[in-house]
Parts: C-alpha cells; sequence; structure tokens
C-alpha cells in the first residue's frame, strides 16, 4: 500500500505540474491577493474531489460513454473558459487607463480592486466542474491505484480525498511565490501585462477545447 502511495502522489505531482486552465486561474486569482488565489484553489480541489467522487460511483463512466453528454460538457466548458479570459483581458484594458489616470495626476499605479472570498472559490470550483477532461481523467486515473481485492468505493474516494488534499499544497506553493513576488508584481504595468497573458491563454484554451472533438 505504501508503494501504491508513493506512486499516487508522484503522478499527483506529474498532473499538477501541467499546465492548464486551472494554474492560470490561480496564478492570475493570485495577483489579486494571496486570499483570492488560495480560495480559488479550493474551489478547484472541491471540483477535483467532486469527479473524484462520480469516478468511484462510476459517474463519469457515463460522460466519456455519450458522446453528446461528453460535448455539452464540452462546449459549457469552452464558454466558461471564453468568459473568464475576456474579462481578465478587459479588466486589463479597464486597468491601464485608470492607471494611466492616475499615472497624470498624481504617479499613482491604480489599486487592485478586491474581490470576495466567495467569488474566487467559486470561479475555481466552476472552471473545474466544466472540465470534460476533468471527469474523464478522474475515471481513467483513480481505479489505476486501487490494488486487485481491496474495497474499490472506499479507497477510491479516499485517494480522491488525497488528490485535492495533495493538490491545495501544491498549488499553495503557487500563491505563496506570487504572494513573495508581491514587491515586483504589484506593479501596474507588470500586473496588466500578467494578466493580459493569462486572458490570452484562458481564450485560446477555450478555443481549443470548442473546435475539438
Amino acid at each position: 500500500m505504501l508503494t501504491t502511495l508513493v506512486a499516487f502522489l508522484g503522478a499527483c505531482t506529474l498532473i499538477a505540474a501541467s499546465p492548464g486552465p486551472s494554474t492560470v486561474l490561480i496564478v492570475k486569482q493570485s495577483l489579486r491577493s494571496r486570499r483570492a488565489g488560495f480560495m480559488t484553489v479550493l474551489g478547484n480541489e472541491t471540483g477535483i474531489f467532486v469527479w473524484g467522487l462520480a469516478a468511484a460511483f462510476g459517474l463519469t463512466a457515463l460522460v466519456a460513454a455519450s458522446e453528446l453528454a461528453y460535448d455539452i460538457m464540452r462546449v459549457v466548458g469552452a464558454a466558461v473558459l471564453l468568459v473568464f479570459g475576456a474579462q481578465t483581458l478587459w479588466n486589463a484594458r479597464k486597468k491601464k487607463a485608470g492607471s494611466e489616470d492616475a499615472a497624470a495626476a498624481d504617479g499613482a499605479d491604480a489599486p487592485v480592486k478586491a474581490q470576495s472570498s466567495w467569488a474566487a472559490y467559486r470561479s475555481g470550483l466552476l472552471l473545474n466542474l466544466a472540465n470534460p477532461k476533468a471527469a474523464v481523467f478522474a475515471m481513467s486515473f483513480l481505479p489505476q491505484f486501487v490494488p486487485s481485492g481491496a474495497p474499490r468505493l472506499p479507497l477510491m474516494i479516499g485517494l480522491a480525498a488525497l488528490w485535492a488534499l495533495y493538490e491545495v499544497g501544491y498549488y499553495g506553493l503557487y500563491v505563496w511565490f506570487v504572494g513573495r513576488m508581491k514587491a515586483v508584481l504589484s506593479r501596474a504595468a507588470v500586473r496588466r501585462r500578467l494578466e493580459q497573458v493569462s486572458g490570452g491563454v484562458l481564450v485560446l484554451l477555450g478555443v481549443r477545447l470548442a473546435v475539438e472533438g
């Protein structure tokens, strides 16, 4: 069992290290504040746990087996990514206008608009739940680490919880790092450029998800 857990955590590390929409959103929200970044992480990992539970009960198999169900989730997921990306690009544009006005007035950087904890949590949860690949991946990933003869349902639920908790710690490092770089990243020009990049990436990921079969 110990060998299985070590292999499982190693696989979780590789999954988390792979760049994707969740990573982009977490970094984007961490630019606002550590609280926003961490709440986004919690929302994302709630989604991971939900998909893990669905896989344990065999529900994600329905998504994989039904082309219509998968396509519906794919379109919804693409729409969510496009909306998040467009909002990020629009906010970056407004910040540019605001910082120019502030610079004209007194040379100060424009302040970051506060975001509620619930809004940050909801964004992480929504992005994860709207991703059909997360559903199919959970179904194919978790069963590989259930030893032969072991009780399947409780073990898969436990692995789903461990997966989510492990990623809370992993992505928490992203939030911490962005916070440590606050002196640089809090500059309006730098923050705006990072938001432009993250918004563009989210839009591109949304387009790719929409057009792929």
